[in-house]
């Protein structure tokens, strides 16, 4: 099934007109879901489209759902997907009438722009002079002062070198944001709190800027603390007319990158959220804007509002805010770059119901979500759905035995709800998200699980410091509460006792195989113990558990990953693999094994020793697959506590790793230039 794009019944705003003038054929110049979610619109309005792609996604959707594809480059994306003469030429041979740059890459980059306008292709985005003035950070800052546009304070002028930035970053007050002026998505951003951090982040920010932008230019800002990251979406054509398409809230981050983002937001009243949306249309108007932008801004506690800066481009979130309008921006874009007027003014633009965000990465929670990379030996996302009471959405690029690649974002997919209110989006997120199965690399699904159970999330009253303030050791898994170990023991049993009868019929050992499978088990999970005793008819099962009677209803077959049950009349949703005497179960954040024992061997297994994990504290251990782009100590130096001992690059990002405790280097095992694996060793220590 496609995705559903602007999926409520309610009033369209995708009427074709001026197919006269409408282009015929598309370039995509992206990758990924961005690429199909181009491609879904596109196929929508009868638009051939064009895929490009590197080495390593050959194999890609994006490439199999285009009508054509031409092959760019090497894998690293300065070799091909940010190399304008490679687009260029694939426009030309394609005869591409127009270009989407989908988001990142050459998204923003007025070289391109010029490019395409002296080729005579349509660009499918603002015009260049607002790209160069509202794209920079720095000019779009000065900008939004000058039209009287509340602001962070900072220093808006370029930073010579590190010793600089303390200097600069003294001036403005600790904390200080640093950030790439060219960037985006969380790439060449750093929070310092001092001196040594404020050395340190302005070079991992010029790095990874220069890396992912080709422009390493940085500015400081105050860090405005217990912020909130609201944004308003703006669509503006070419006729004058300007509308805001209201706000998502996007204050769940994690290294500046957005995680979880919904809208409306839950925080502003109605007189905030015009006006912030009249100041974001006005802004947009003050410099010729064309297409689709975001202005973003931060949101302090009594609703105060600060202008960040403008994306001149579709946001990663635009879902949300399509699930909430019904108005297809990926289509509204390509009209307006054909010319076309804006079908809708600002009053026809209401709020109907709640959408919930998740980004889906593949980046493993339990090694404080650094990147993982591998095939996905399954990829199964809730089935995509839309009625006039819930709907759920999966934007996303890959596919079941696809390989996730080292090279560009972990992004694996936007999974989206929508319901009319608040609480009921997030229970149809919670449900979507326990029936999603993604098997063979490490993901943050049960992060994002135990984010919408955590009270701070349900109740709206979160910041962009929640993440650092509710996981500061990082996540290590939920402890499920007393009710639910107890529902899922009792499903545990009952499911337990079909795969014993399925396995006398296969042994052929029994003539009538239920009465043989026994009745009383013991079922162990998160440190307790209960006794169930299963009583099966043809409907299900009874399970008496801890004092009371649970109906378990379910068509669970063993060897199934994924059991959907009814536990006492609620579903209950289990993902599901065997281990010896019982099951490994992934449930709403929580990765715990639940043994399913009769009497007699649970009193064995009380008595079996428990295994001692090898022991690796002299070791410095790669924690995900990445290239290695310094060591910082060399053999025999004494290295203290949170000393900065080496830099790997993974998937975009430099991460740098410490020294957990004071020791000396005996042996380095990497050199710069190495790829390693994950548990790779990298230096020893005495």
């Amino acid at each position: 099934m496609e995705t559903v794009v602007g999926v409520m019944p309610r009033r369209r705003f995708s009427r074709f007109w001026g197919r006269k003038t409408m282009f015929k054929k598309i370039l995509i110049a992206n990758r990924g879901e961005i690429a199909c979610r181009v491609i879904k619109t596109a196929r929508k309005m009868g638009i051939k489209t064009v895929a490009i792609y590197s080495d390593a996604d050959r194999n890609a959707l994006h490439v199999k759902m285009a009508d054509e594809a031409v092959h760019i480059g090497p894998p690293p994306a300065n070799q091909s997907y940010i190399v304008i003469d490679k687009v260029m030429e694939a426009i030309k041979q394609t005869g591409a009438e127009a270009v989407h740059p989908g988001y990142g890459f050459l998204s923003e980059n007025p070289k391109f722009a010029d490019a395409l306008e002296a080729a005579g292709v349509a660009f499918i985005g603002p015009p260049k002079g607002a790209i160069e003035a509202m794209g920079d950070k720095i000019t779009s800052k000065k900008i939004a002062q000058e039209a009287d546009v509340s602001t962070v304070p900072g220093y808006m002028g370029l930073i010579e070198d590190a010793e600089d930035a303390v200097k600069i970053s003294n001036q403005v007050g600790y904390p200080v944001m640093i950030k790439a002026s060219a960037g985006g998505g969380g790439k060449g951003m750093r929070i310092a709190w001092n001196d040594d951090e404020a050395r340190e982040g302005f070079q991992s920010s010029k790095n990874e800027a220069a890396n992912s932008f080709g422009d390493d230019r940085i500015f400081i800002e105050k860090f405005v603390t217990q912020p909130r990251h609201i944004e308003i979406q703006v669509l503006c054509d070419s006729h004058g007319n300007a509308v805001y398409l209201h706000e998502r809230e996007c204050s769940i981050q994690r290294r500046n990158q957005k995680v979880i983002e919904e809208a409306p937001s839950p925080f502003l009243d109605e007189a905030t959220r015009k006006a912030m949306g009249e100041q974001s249309v006005a802004l947009a108007q003050a410099v010729g804007y064309t297409s689709a932008g975001t202005v973003e801004f931060i949101v302090d506690g009594d609703r105060n509002f600060y202008f960040l800066e403008m994306n001149t481009r579709l946001q990663v979130e635009h879902p949300v805010t399509e699930l909430i309008t019904g108005v297809d921006l990926v289509e509204q874009m390509i009209r307006v770059a054909a010319g076309e007027k804006l079908p809708f003014q600002q009053s026809d633009l209401k709020i109907n119901g709640w959408a919930m965000e998740s980004r889906l990465y593949a980046e493993d929670p339990y090694r404080n979500f650094l990147p993982s990379i591998g095939r996905l030996t399954r990829y199964r996302p809730p089935v995509e759905e839309a009625t006039p009471t819930r709907a759920v959405r999966n934007d996303t690029g890959v596919f079941e035995g696809g390989e996730i690649s080292m090279y560009y974002d972990p992004m694996i997919a936007k999974l989206c709800t929508w319901a009319p209110f608040r609480d009921s989006a997030i229970e149809e997120m919670r449900l979507a998200l326990d029936a999603f199965e993604v098997e063979g690399i490490g993901h943050n699904l049960p992060f994002l699980a135990a984010v919408y159970d955590h009270p701070k999330f349900t109740s709206g009253e979160m910041t962009t410091a929640f993440i650092e303030e509710e996981y500061p050791d990082g996540f290590d898994g939920v402890t499920l509460s007393e009710h639910t170990c107890t529902r899922i023991a009792a499903a545990a049993a009952a499911m337990h006792r079909v795969a014993e009868i399925r396995r006398s019929r296969i042994s052929g050992r029994m003539d009538n195989h239920e009465r043989h499978v026994g009745a009383d088990w013991v079922v162990s999970l998160q440190g307790q113990s209960h006794d169930v005793t299963i009583s099966a008819d043809k409907s299900g099962a009874s399970a008496k558990i801890d004092g009371q009677t649970l109906r378990v209803e379910s068509d669970w077959t063993p060897g199934d990953p994924l059991a959907r049950l009814s536990v006492d009349g609620a579903p209950l949703v289990l993902k599901i693999g065997k281990i010896s005497g019982g099951f490994r179960v992934r449930y709403r954040g929580a990765d715990i094994k639940v043994h399913v024992r009769t009497p007699r061997q649970a009193e064995l297994a009380a008595l079996m020793p428990e295994k001692v994990a090898p022991d690796t504290s002299k070791y410095l251990l790669c924690p995900m697959p990445g290239l290695v782009v310094k060591i910082d100590v060399a053999e025999g130096d004494e290295v203290q506590e949170g000393q900065a001992l080496c830099t790997v690059e993974a998937m975009k990002m430099e991460n740098i790793l410490r020294a957990e405790k004071k020791g000396t280097v005996k042996a380095i095992k990497a050199v710069a230039g190495d790829s390693l694996a994950v548990d790779e060793v990298i230096m020893e220590f005495e």
